[in-house]
C-alpha cells in the first residue's frame, strides 16, 4: 500500500472523512494543475488505482500536420516517433508526469485537496449534529460574547446560547456543563450553525425521555407539556400498560428520576400528572396540587368552569396565576376557577336560583363523582343521538 493511501486511511480515521471523497479531491487537484499549466483540462484524464494510490495523468491530443494548440495537438512527426501506426486525425494519450507541473500549479492542487478536507470535515460535523436536532446535548460553557454565551459541544464545534434562550436567573460560569435543546441545525460557510436553547418546552420532555426507561420504550407516553422556564413545568403522562403507573415511573424510586431532571434544570419545579381523554378529569389533574370540587366543561368553546374549596383557591390559581395558567396551556382549555363560596353566591349549586343562568355547553359536571361515574361519556352519546335526530327532522 502506498504512502498516499496510508495517509488517507489515517485522515479517514481521525477526521471521519471518507477516503473516496479525498481520492476524488486528488483527481480534481491534478486536473486543476493541468489547467493552470496547459490552459485547459477538457482533454485531461486522471486514472487512479483506489487500492494502491498509483495514478497516471493523460492528455488526449490530436495528430495534426502543424501544431497550433500544443495543449491539445501533437505533430505527425512526433506521433510517428512514438508509434509508426499513428496517422493524421488520430487521438492519442500522452502521459503527463507531476514533474511537468509548475510550482504554482502544484500549490493550486494542494489547495484543492485542503479545501476538500475542510468541506468534508464540515459536512461530517453537520451530519452528526443534524441527527441531534430536536434533541438534547451537553455543552460546556466557554465564555460570554456580549450577553450571549459561547458553548463548546465538542472539540471542533461551538454554539451560541442567546440571551433570549437563557433561563432567567441562571448563572453560567466557565466550565459549567449544561443540557441544551437543539432547535435547529443549518449549513454555513464556516461550518454548521447550531441553535440551542435552555428555555424550550421540549427540553423537559427530552430530559424525561432520557431518564425514564418506560418513556424510552413506549410504555409511558408524554401526552402534553408546558413550561415557564426557570420556575415551573407541567407534564401529562399516560401509560399504555395498566400495570405501570405513569406518574410513579417518571418520579422514580425516592424521586430519583424526577430529581435528576430537576437538577439539570437548576431546581425548576415539575408537576407530573395523569393524562385522561376525559377533559374534565384531565383539567382536574392539571390543577394539581390543588383539590377540585367540580368541573364544568364546554367542549365547543374549549373552556371550563372549576370549583375548588375556599382554602384551596390561592393554591389552585398559584402565585401570580401560574398554576392556572400552566394548567390551561397543558390542557388547551380556558379555565375559570372559583372558590366554593363564590360558586354558591353565583347560584352554581342551586337549581332553584333564578339569578344564575347556566351557560350553554355540551356537558356540565356538578361534582367529581359524576366524572368518575362516566356521565361525560354518557352525555357525549346523548349529544350524538340528539344531533342525529335533528338531522333526520
Amino acid at each position: 500500500m502506498s504512502e498516499i493511501i496510508e495517509a488517507l486511511n489515517q485522515l479517514e480515521k481521525e477526521k471521519n472523512i471518507s477516503k473516496d471523497i479525498l481520492l476524488d479531491a486528488i483527481e480534481r487537484s491534478l486536473k486543476a494543475a493541468c489547467k493552470k499549466d496547459f490552459d485547459t483540462d477538457e482533454n485531461i484524464d486522471v486514472v487512479m488505482d483506489r487500492e494502491t494510490g498509483e495514478f497516471h495523468v493523460y492528455a488526449k491530443k490530436e495528430v495534426v500536420e502543424e501544431v497550433e494548440r500544443p495543449a491539445t495537438q501533437i505533430s505527425l512527426e512526433k506521433a510517428k516517433m512514438m508509434n509508426s501506426k499513428y496517422d493524421l486525425g488520430d487521438i492519442i494519450n500522452i502521459e503527463i508526469t507531476t514533474k511537468d507541473f509548475g510550482r504554482i500549479a502544484a500549490q493550486r492542487a494542494r489547495n484543492v485537496i485542503v479545501q476538500a478536507i475542510n468541506e468534508s470535515e464540515r459536512d461530517a460535523i453537520y451530519d452528526h449534529f443534524y441527527t441531534k436536532e430536536k434533541d438534547i446535548i451537553t455543552g460546556i460553557v466557554q465564555r460570554y460574547v456580549g450577553n450571549n454565551i459561547n458553548v463548546s459541544l465538542d472539540d471542533k464545534t461551538e454554539a451560541i446560547l442567546k440571551e433570549s434562550e437563557m433561563v432567567p436567573g441562571e448563572v453560567y460560569n466557565r466550565g459549567d456543563r449544561i443540557k441544551l435543546y437543539v432547535t435547529e441545525v443549518k449549513k454555513g460557510s464556516r461550518g454548521p450553525k447550531i441553535t440551542v436553547s435552555r428555555t424550550h418546552p421540549d427540553l423537559v420532555k427530552r430530559l424525561f425521555e432520557k431518564e425514564v426507561t418506560e418513556i424510552a420504550d413506549g410504555t409511558v407516553e408524554i401526552k402534553s407539556s408546558c413550561r415557564e422556564a426557570g420556575s415551573r413545568s407541567k407534564i401529562a403522562v399516560y401509560s399504555h400498560d395498566e400495570n405501570v403507573d405513569p406518574v410513579g415511573a417518571c418520579v422514580g424510586v425516592n424521586g430519583s428520576r424526577v430529581n435528576n431532571v430537576v437538577e439539570d434544570l437548576n431546581g425548576e419545579k415539575i408537576d407530573i400528572i395523569c393524562w385522561d381523554e376525559n377533559p374534565a378529569i384531565f383539567i382536574k389533574n392539571a390543577l394539581s396540587p390543588s383539590e377540585v370540587i367540580a368541573v364544568d366543561v364546554d367542549l365547543n368553546e374549549k373552556s371550563a368552569f372549576v370549583v375548588v374549596p375556599d382554602y384551596q383557591l390561592s393554591l389552585a390559581i398559584g402565585k401570580k396565576g401560574q398554576n392556572a395558567r400552566l394548567a390551561a396551556k397543558l390542557t388547551g382549555y380556558k379555565i375559570d376557577i372559583k372558590s366554593e363560596s363564590q360558586a354558591e353566591e353565583m347560584g352554581y349549586f342551586s337549581e332553584e336560583n333564578d339569578d344564575y343562568e347556566e351557560p350553554e355547553q355540551e356537558e356540565a359536571f356538578d361534582n367529581i363523582d359524576d366524572i368518575v361515574d362516566g356521565s361525560y361519556e354518557e352525555s357525549l352519546e346523548q349529544q350524538d343521538a340528539e344531533e342525529v335526530k335533528e338531522d333526520e327532522e
